[in-house]
């Protein structure tokens, strides 16, 4: 019986561990590795046209399915191009493992410079250095299992990307089983002690609120977050990073917390609580730099990145899915969904309405006005108000969101599944997410992007049919990078050509709309959501300096906040 090749066993661990395909783009210090992936066929390999998307995509399928996502790459060209895809990964807390073909050895000591080489032949893998939390050079087949089973493990416990770099010798040697994954057991009494902790703080507080993150989609927590929602009784929000987090659970959630960008009583009740319980929130200034009154986070009871840090002490190798389990363990089950206490404030405000015909008037004006309303220019609020009326008629739909107005456009849509990087902020992501999410999870998905970051990613949409995807995406066309012109409205920097991108559709595979009105925009997304097969491209003619009110909101509260000076101008 012939011996499993070092491919082999590293395709099974990482499907062992939730991998369930790979993005790729093959080089010649890689094409050993691929063409040992395409025999095995053990995971399938989507191959992209740049590495930065390659990145993207696998980062959204971890994101949206659980698990680990992989993106395979060339040494040098490949690895060095997909840098600010891994770094996004390592600051929003993605388990994203990184293969790279390297040279041989025999190539490494030949006394040439190689080509792919920068420094020294070692310089990769001294910058994955700063963009991973392990990384194992793949050069014994010896000693290959027991590292791959450390660096993958180290990727789902810490939620946090890996490097694997295999030499170009090495994909068909014989290599034996890689071990499986050891559970990482905390200390049962410093958890016991942290939740006896935190649940007394939480019933002697005042205004409590539960405030979830990123982390708790990362680890698979949502299903137990929720029901501890549901016993604790307390009012939830959300992160601007963790929106879309519980959508559909049935749990007291108010909304997400926006500081001056969002809802007043939101953020009156976030900011005024005397026990935030913040459950794997990254503590930036995406989320938090915009307070009106800026939290106190001594006050918090904050867990993440295994620590809980609740006043000035903190419990250490602690995993949040052991505090919430321990958390559970300690209150009863609840026999309705919500208590008195979790009941919805007055002041919450409920999802913009769907699209509608204005209702009958005695009026002989309001026909005239709808049908005014309906050819007026569109607004990105308008674009919200067409996706509320969408998923009203069809259900949930996942979002892949790119950075800019397309994102905070995403806070005014129902509850529904959103994956963006809202606080690394690289532009480019929403395309090949939007790929990397159907791939992994079968899920047609809406993707939102701004013209700008569609110019970066947005051809890899001519790659979706390959991997069997069509999401329709809606690009958010303004002919301007319209979030910086919102900060520097007289730069002339900003501007960008305009560009006819429902034309472009076509020659990539796909069907192209392009809509100047709400009568147009609401047509041409019902007609793209019931057209399957191909990718559907909605091109949102807006005119620059159109943004929406929750991006209006926020320029404001951060020239408030961060440039007082150009607040009073």
């Amino acid at each position: 019986m012939t011996t499993p090749t070092l491919t082999a066993r590293l395709l099974h661990a990482l499907k062992a561990r939730g991998a369930t395909e790979i993005f790729g783009i093959p080089g010649d210090f890689a094409l050993p590795l691929f063409r040992e992936i395409e025999r095995e066929a053990l995971l399938p390999l989507h191959t992209f046209s740049h590495e930065p998307a390659v990145g993207f995509a696998a980062d959204a399928a971890a994101r949206a399915r659980g698990g680990l996502g992989v993106a395979a790459v060339t040494y040098g060209a490949g690895a060095l191009n997909m840098v600010n895809a891994v770094a996004s990964a390592y600051a929003e807390r993605v388990p994203l493992v990184v293969i790279s073909g390297a040279p041989a050895a025999h190539e490494i000591t030949s006394g040439f410079v190689l080509h792919h080489q920068v420094k020294t032949t070692d310089s990769q893998w001294q910058i994955y250095h700063e963009l991973s939390a392990d990384r194992a050079r793949l050069d014994d087949a010896a000693d290959a299992p027991a590292q791959i089973a450390r660096v993958l493990d180290t990727a789902l416990r810490r939620s946090l990307p890996v490097y694997l770099e295999i030499p170009r010798d090495m994909p068909a040697v014989p290599c034996g089983a890689v071990p499986a994954t050891s559970p990482h057991l905390p200390d049962p009494d410093a958890v016991a002690a942290c939740a006896d902790e935190m649940l007394a703080r939480i019933r002697a507080a005042r205004q409590p609120v539960l405030m979830v993150g990123v982390e708790v989609r990362r680890f698979g927590l949502e299903s137990r977050v929720a029901e501890l929602a549901r016993r604790l009784g307390v009012p939830v929000v959300t992160t601007f990073m963790g929106r879309g987090l519980l959508a559909g659970a049935d749990v007291p959630l108010r909304g997400t917390y926006l500081g001056l960008a969002g809802d007043p009583a939101l953020t009156a009740l976030v900011e005024g609580s005397d026990a935030l319980a913040m459950l794997g929130v990254i503590v930036s200034d995406t989320n938090f730099a915009v307070s009106a009154q800026r939290i106190a986070l001594q006050r918090t009871l904050h867990a993440f990145d295994d620590r809980v840090t609740m006043g000035h002490h903190s419990y250490h190798d602690l995993p949040l899915a052991a505090l919430v389990e321990a958390l559970l363990a300690r209150l009863p089950a609840v026999a309705t969904p919500t208590s008195a206490r979790s009941a919805a404030p007055a002041t919450a405000s409920p999802p913009p309405a769907p699209f509608a015909a204005v209702p009958p008037s005695a009026s002989d004006a309001a026909p005239a006005a709808a049908a005014s309303a309906e050819e007026a220019a569109l607004q990105p609020a308008d674009i919200a108000d067409a996706l509320n009326a969408l998923l009203a008629r069809h259900g949930p739909v996942p979002i892949a969101s790119d950075v800019g107005d397309c994102l905070f456009t995403a806070m005014d849509v129902g509850p529904t599944a959103l994956i963006a990087p809202g606080y690394y902020a690289t532009m480019g992501y929403g395309v090949p997410a939007g790929i990397g999410l159907q791939a992994a999870t079968g899920q047609r998905p809406i993707v939102l992007v701004g013209d700008g970051a569609f110019q970066m990613t947005g051809w890899e949409l001519g790659n979706a049919s390959r991997a069997g995807c069509d999401p329709v995406v809606i690009v958010f066309n303004n002919a301007s990078w319209e979030m910086l012109r919102a900060f520097t409205p007289d730069a002339g920097f900003n501007a960008l050509p305009p560009w006819d991108f429902a034309a472009m559709a076509a020659g990539m595979g796909g069907d192209g709309h392009a809509v100047a009105t709400r009568a147009e925009l609401h047509a041409a997304l019902e007609r793209a959501w019931g057209t399957r097969g191909r990718f559907q491209l909605i091109d949102v003619r807006l005119a620059p300096g159109a943004v929406s009110p929750t991006l209006s909101r926020f320029v404001r509260a951060v020239k408030r906040v961060s440039m007082p000076d150009d607040a009073a101008r």
